[in-house]
């Protein structure tokens, strides 16, 4: 199968978990919200032409229930190409159970090696746009990274506006962004989609900042491959077991490093992702009589193309999207 055939083959596995979870929207259930995307998905896999191993799956971080690290997806064919999968069968897993913006289905998947492994522990970040490449670094302070972005794109700091995890540990990173001028949108979770939003100039985020997961990381890395964005991060160590698990997964990688776009994701990637409530880049999942529309991204790093997509579902002819099929998965809970 070409590569552009697969990337149109993974958006229907966003959409396929986007549909199913978006029916718990506001239920108030984070688990059942993530098992339903989880459960979607993997029965999606099944029908596309690859032999694929999961390297970057659902956190333990949130007592999940995983597409786990190691997992076999796919057909697995004799002739089904090798392929590494990271992905997040609903990322804003309590976004999507409260009914808030920002919940997608995310996959990216790319030729074996082409993905770090990190393991399920904190990153710090920073990410912006194209505008962003070769300017923003980490091991610089956040007041430092705002001049200079505002520099490049020929604005002023303070109209540049910053997107931040609305977490207690970033109150003084909070402080220094307020204190250079910039403005700033707080978020509750879904810096996946936050990252991505600071390559599309209609969703006003310019650049992002703070400490998220470490398997998020490597998904925004992969988005931003293919949009020409950049994005930069160091792992954070709160525990000796999560120094030991990142040591186990990640081999010789220097732990302290600061890695960069490349070294989080490369090569010819396909990443694909599907609104579930909606939010900078997507819009989320609208259930119809007799059927629903969905929203998604498809991306391929090798060509730069950038497809958005919006589909209508007929459930007549998709009973697996259909409240009767819901209660299957349920069952299957």
């Amino acid at each position: 199968m070409e590569d552009r055939n697969m990337a149109l083959e993974l958006v229907r596995v966003t959409e396929a978990a986007s549909i199913t979870c978006a029916r718990s929207m506001g239920k108030g259930d984070a688990k059942l919200s993530d098992q339903l995307a989880v459960n979607a998905m993997r029965a999606a896999f099944d029908n596309i032409h690859i032999s694929g191993t999961v390297v970057i799956g659902e956190g333990e971080r949130d007592e999940a229930p995983m597409l786990y690290i190691g997992e076999e997806v796919g057909r697995r064919a004799d002739r089904d190409p090798e392929m590494d999968i990271a992905l997040d069968p609903l990322e804003g897993t309590d976004i999507c159970a409260y009914g808030r913006q920002g919940a997608l289905s995310v996959i990216a998947m790319a030729p074996r090696g082409c993905f770090l492994h990190a393991p399920d522990i904190y990153m710090n970040k920073v990410a912006a746009g194209p505008a962003g490449r070769g300017v923003i670094e980490i091991s610089k302070s956040p007041a430092e990274n705002l001049r200079n972005l505002a520099q490049a794109m020929n604005r002023e700091v303070e109209d540049l506006t910053a997107i931040v995890l609305d977490r207690p540990r970033h109150h003084d990173l909070i402080a220094e962004i307020r204190g250079a001028g910039s403005r700033i949108r707080l978020i509750e979770d879904g810096d996946v989609d936050a990252a991505i939003a600071t390559c599309k100039e209609e969703s006003g985020i310019d650049i992002l900042f703070g400490i998220g997961g470490a398997p998020e990381g490597v998904l925004a890395a992969a988005a931003l491959q293919c949009m020409g964005g950049e994005i930069q991060g160091r792992l954070m160590f709160y525990k000796d077991e999560e120094r030991k698990r990142a040591r186990k997964l990640m081999g010789d990688v220097d732990l302290e490093a600061v890695l960069t776009r490349d070294d989080l994701a490369h090569g010819d990637i396909l990443f694909a992702a599907t609104g579930v409530t909606g939010g900078g880049m997507l819009k989320g999942v609208r259930f119809f009589s007799g059927g629903c529309e969905t929203h998604s991204l498809v991306m391929r790093s090798k060509s730069g193309t950038i497809r958005f997509i919006e589909a209508i579902h007929d459930f007549q002819n998709k009973p697996y999207y259909t409240l009767d099929g819901l209660h299957q998965l349920m069952e299957e809970v």
